[in-house]
């Protein structure tokens, strides 16, 4: 059995991924040598951006946070959090001089060529390796957890379930055997919710329109433990709920 979670897009730290992303495009569609090391924490009513960016782009750094928060779905000051009266700090400084020695060399000209002076200015450590059992080459467990929270979101942006609300997470574990996915054993949903939506409801209608929608038919079977909103209330979430950072 292995297991793996994913996360929506109205979740705390994923909130902060998306920001964080925004900024960075914006800064790079506007000048291709920007160097952007932007982090985001939020919480209640709070939104704080910090870190260092040196770039020749003019920015609307806070209008970036509050239409990346609307598009999500945070838009509504019942949610706890909204787009237009939470607060957002901005605390951007110029990256180091002694860090930019070992970047600045690296120049992308205007047709998009790149020099052969390519310098970093931290460290990062990854592991892992691509698989074949799913197209985008990831495990079975995560590319259907992605799944789930893709159409979790699908269904209450587009009013199938409009009682959802935009934080929530999935959780999938997946038989292997001979080395190979072989059923669904459990599916776990978790989303947030209006305060009058009865768990009963939300069970039946994210087992029928979220995960038997995004889950392949012939990996569910009668031993397919379905476990929605297993806590019984999930209401109060997002970063009203929970703090989040990049």
């Amino acid at each position: 059995l292995f297991t793996s979670e994913s996360v929506t897009e109205g979740h705390p730290d994923k909130i902060c991924d998306q920001i964080a992303d925004a900024i960075l495009d914006e800064y790079m569609k506007k000048d291709v040598n920007s160097k952007v090391a932007c982090e985001v924490a939020i919480t209640t009513d709070f939104v704080l951006i910090m870190g260092e960016i040196t770039s020749n782009a003019k920015v609307n750094i806070d209008k970036i946070v509050r239409d990346t928060i609307r598009d999500i779905g945070y838009d509504n000051v019942e949610y706890g959090f909204d787009c237009d009266n939470c607060n957002v700090i901005i605390n951007i400084d110029e990256q180091s001089t002694d860090i930019a020695l070992g970047v600045d060399k690296y120049k992308l000209d205007k047709v998009n060529k790149s020099s052969d002076l390519i310098g970093a200015g931290d460290q990062g450590m990854m592991f892992g390796y691509a698989v074949d059992e799913t197209e985008e080459y990831m495990p079975y467990p995560i590319a259907l957890a992605h799944q789930l929270v893709r159409k979790l979101t699908e269904v209450r942006k587009n009013g199938i379930l409009p009682y959802l609300r935009p934080d929530g997470k999935s959780q999938v574990t997946v038989e292997y055997r001979d080395g190979k996915p072989y059923r669904v054993d459990k599916v776990v949903v978790s989303t947030q919710h209006h305060p009058d939506a009865a768990l009963a409801t939300i069970h039946e209608d994210v087992v029928a329109k979220v995960i038997r929608e995004a889950i392949p038919a012939e990996l569910l079977d009668e031993g397919t433990q379905y476990l929605v909103n297993p806590t019984g209330r999930f209401v109060i979430g997002g970063p009203h709920g929970d703090s989040g950072v990049t």
